[in-house]
C-alpha cells in the first residue's frame, strides 16, 4: 500500500489505543473499498456454526478473504463496525479476543453495536470494514 492511515488517540477522548482501535483514523488520498457485512457463512454453504467463537472464527476467515481479494493488509482498514446480537462483556470478549488477532495490532477505528437480530436467525455477528486500497 503506497497511501497511508493516521491514526489518532487525542487527549480529549478516552485512549481507544490501550484496547486495541483507534478514536480516529485519517486516509490520504487513496481508493477505498466498502466491505459489507461478513456473517458466519462460508463460500462453500456450510451452515453457521452455533457458538459464537465459531462463528467469529468463520467471519475473520472472510474478512481475510475479502483483504487478500483486496492485496491489502489490516493495516489498511481503516473502519470496522462489529455488530453482536446479545451484546454483554462476555460476549463482547469472545468476539474481540479473535478480532484482534485478526487485526494483528493494526488499529481501525472501531464501532461495536448490540442488535437485536441479524440476517438469519443463526447468526450472532456480523463485521463490516472499509478498506484503503492500492490505486
Amino acid at each position: 500500500m503506497s497511501a497511508s492511515i493516521d491514526r489518532m488517540n487525542p487527549p480529549a477522548l478516552p485512549d481507544a489505543g490501550n484496547v486495541g482501535y483507534s478514536q480516529i483514523s485519517i486516509t490520504h488520498p487513496a481508493p477505498l473499498a466498502f466491505v459489507s457485512g461478513q456473517v458466519a457463512w462460508s463460500a462453500d454453504g456450510t451452515p453457521a456454526p452455533a457458538s459464537l467463537a465459531e462463528q467469529t472464527a468463520v467471519v475473520v476467515a472472510n474478512l481475510q478473504g475479502a483483504l487478500d481479494a483486496l492485496q491489502a493488509s489490516p493495516d489498511d482498514i481503516v473502519q470496522m463496525r462489529i455488530y453482536v446480537t446479545d451484546l454483554r462483556p462476555e460476549t463482547q470478549e469472545i468476539a474481540m479476543t479473535e478480532i484482534m488477532r485478526f487485526l494483528r495490532g493494526a488499529q481501525p477505528s472501531l464501532t461495536g453495536i448490540g442488535v437485536a437480530a441479524l440476517a438469519g436467525p443463526d447468526l450472532q455477528i456480523e463485521v463490516e470494514m472499509v478498506v484503503q486500497v492500492a490505486a
